[in-house]
């Protein structure tokens, strides 16, 4: 804090006052922030990796700053004056995502589309790219809709289609769509099924592959290569992050939305279809050996 010493006596600007109530307001948001999520600050410290340190203050200001954030805010007590935070990669990138998304939703500008794509190779620690074998989709960066889900086998319904409770109770609402996926079953059979299989129809999204450039001259080189094909999608406004595959092609264009989401990625990223529907990014992954999962991944 600077300290004023020996200044001369004179009339007061009104803005000295402003400045003195501001200050005050400001040290009082953040002593109310940091006691209000108190809980989710002890969380914040035994989570995150030990290079992204900040003073309580310093994290303060950021979370005032950053998007609304969904999940609570963790503090931490030290022996020193001053609290020290660990912040996660999370709330890193939920900052710079903002700080370089358009307002718009749609087609993105190469650069900002391409400082996205460092961006979420460097904080994931594997590549990602909005093009890959000169193919790319109509736009990296839109609204998502709900899907239901997809008949894996031939004889799946809803009674066979979960493998735990839990699941049945939290996405057996959604209902499975009346036919096939694009690409058809994801078995031959329930016997045949593998967890490859079911992973797939779990964590798929549905993109407007008919809206890529050449398409329809080179259908099916298209459809080879968008089949079951890797993406990452993000809720850039809440930092979660999914690995999924292509199993589907749609929505159509006059619905407004530029792809869809089976119930358990709309459930994980936290999206919601109708008019509380957002945005999300989502990009090619470089994963030539098929060593990164399919599912949530945890930043």
């Amino acid at each position: 804090m600077v300290r004023f010493k020996n200044i001369p006596t004179q009339k007061k600007s009104p803005y000295h006052s402003l400045k003195n109530k501001w200050v005050k307001r400001h040290s009082l948001i953040k002593e109310q922030l940091l006691t209000t999520h108190r809980d989710s600050l002890d969380w914040l410290v035994s989570n995150l990796p030990a290079k992204h340190h900040l003073a309580a203050g310093s994290l303060s200001g950021l979370l005032l700053l950053a998007p609304q954030i969904s999940s609570p805010l963790p503090v931490v007590s030290t022996p020193a004056k001053e609290q020290v935070l660990e912040v996660p990669k999370k709330v890193f990138l939920i900052t710079e995502l903002s700080s370089i998304l358009p307002q718009e939703v749609g087609p993105l500008d190469p650069g900002v589309e391409k400082k996205i794509a460092g961006v979420l190779s460097d904080e994931l620690g594997f590549g990602v790219s909005a093009e890959m074998q000169n193919k790319r989709l109509n736009t990296s960066y839109g609204y998502i809709g709900a899907e239901q889900h997809l008949t894996r086998y031939p004889g799946d319904t809803m009674s066979t289609h979960f493998q735990t409770n839990n699941e049945q109770l939290r996405f057996e609402k959604s209902g499975m769509a009346p036919g096939r996926g694009a690409w058809g079953y994801f078995a031959y059979s329930q016997a045949e099924m593998t967890q490859r299989d079911i992973d797939r129809e779990k964590y798929y999204i549905a993109v407007q592959t008919f809206m890529s450039d050449g398409y329809s001259q080179r259908v099916r080189e298209y459809v080879e290569f968008f089949k079951f094909r890797k993406m990452l999608v993000v809720n850039p406004q809440n930092g979660k992050a999914m690995i999924v595959v292509i199993g589907d092609a749609g929505p159509a264009v006059w619905t407004g939305k530029h792809l869809g989401g089976s119930p358990e990625v709309m459930g994980y990223l936290e999206r919601f279809d109708g008019r509380q529907r957002g945005p999300v990014l989502y990009f090619f992954i470089d994963d030539p050996e098929d060593k990164i999962p399919l599912g949530p991944i945890e930043l």
